[in-house]
């Protein structure tokens, strides 16, 4: 059977992009692995149309049930009689659906795409629950209210006192300043020294692989601001990472964050695909640990810990990149379950070189962040 194109090829595109907006991390690569599929198919079963989508499309089973109420609504017939590449439409009625499943498809309401994409006005019980949701289960409005509050958000790094010193009203007398002022006056008097102190540089490590998209594309607007808010004399890198390293430092500096995030994603090539952890970190530590992680840096390292190399030469470089850095962060979406425990091999290779082990899926676990940034480190993480 020759592949499915035209018609056909331009539907299951839109059909993509409607399950990215519902939450599943589907890529590029996944629309033309879904093509494929169905020019296996008897397009005249529809039952076979659904198993081949569900295979390609779905990996996780809490996206399942999304999965069928999307397909339901968008792969569904105009009229009775066998499904074809010409009856798989999108259908112009809309009946009551979740509400994810509702805004992704427009909701079916006669409002104005301004008046849906307007922000929340939230009261203090609303914004309290809205900083309280995780990140996945968020509709587009409340995204962007989301969105807006992140940007009120700050990392207070702590500063770090240096091997140099100024001239201070505190701290330990001068005695070359002293003498110096002595032989110019005549009068006694004391001068004093305190070290300098500066801002260390912060290095983002974010994860955008398939199990991460959910989080990392709304973490990338709480990167943006981070890029964007910092102390001038601070310098904040961000690295994304799936199967490859990228550094898109440059493309968070845009003042825009609609810009600087459309820049970003246009860069990154490995987006919503595998993590390789152990070959990434690798890579970093070669070629950017020196040019980065000096002045005491900090390093957040945004990820969920489940590698597809099983946590293959994952240790040695977590330990490396400890080393290189003042404080080494893990923030994991996965700690949002109480019952959490580290039993991936990926996880316990990385526990123990880690200063601090926390949640990042809503707006209360960074507002957290921000916390414990300004507290004194913790003893390393250690695995259950």
């Amino acid at each position: 059977m020759p592949a499915p194109s035209g018609f056909l090829g331009a539907n299951v595109t839109r059909f993509a992009r409607l399950l990215r907006r519902v939450g599943l991390p589907i890529g590029t690569g996944k629309v033309a692995l879904a093509l494929e599929a169905l020019a296996l198919i008897d397009l005249g079963q529809r039952d076979d149309v659904f198993a081949a989508l569900e295979a390609v499309f779905v990996e996780r089973r809490a996206h399942r049930e999304l999965f069928r109420l999307a397909f339901d609504r968008f792969w569904r017939a105009p009229a009775a009689g066998p499904v074809s590449a010409n009856t798989l439409t999108l259908p112009a009625e809309a009946k009551p659906e979740p509400r994810r499943i509702s805004e992704a498809f427009g909701g079916g309401q006669s409002k104005p795409q301004a008046a849906m994409d307007a922000p929340v006005q939230a009261s203090w019980s609303a914004a309290e629950q809205l900083r309280r949701q995780d990140f996945e289960t968020m509709t587009a409005a409340e995204a962007l209210e989301a969105k807006r509050l992140m940007s009120t958000l700050r990392l207070p790094v702590p500063t770090v006192a240096t091997r140099r010193f100024q001239p201070s009203a505190h701290g330990r007398i001068d005695m070359r300043a002293t003498l110096r002022a002595m032989m110019r006056t005549g009068a006694i008097d004391l001068k004093k020294r305190a070290r300098r102190e500066r801002r260390p540089p912060l290095v983002v490590l974010c994860d955008i692989s398939g199990s991460m998209a959910p989080y990392a594309r709304m973490l990338l607007y709480f990167l943006h601001v981070l890029a964007n808010s910092r102390h001038e004399t601070a310098r904040t890198h961000v690295f994304l990472f799936g199967t490859r390293l990228t550094n898109v430092t440059r493309e968070l500096a845009l003042r825009d964050p609609d810009e600087a995030i459309a820049r970003v994603t246009g860069r990154v090539q490995d987006w919503s695909g595998g993590t390789r952890i152990g070959a990434v970190l690798a890579a970093f530590n070669r070629f950017w640990a020196r040019r980065v992680l000096g002045q005491g840096a900090v390093v957040l390292l945004i990820t969920d810990g489940l590698d597809r190399d099983a946590g293959e030469g994952l240790g040695p470089e977590m330990a490396r990149l400890a080393r290189s850095c003042r404080r080494l962060i893990w923030l994991n979406p996965l700690l949002r379950y109480a019952a959490f425990e580290p039993k991936s091999a990926g996880i316990r290779a990385m526990l123990p070189h880690v200063d601090d082990f926390r949640p990042v899926h809503n707006l209360d676990s960074l507002a957290d962040l921000a916390r414990a940034l300004s507290e004194p480190a913790r003893g390393k993480a250690k695995a259950a």
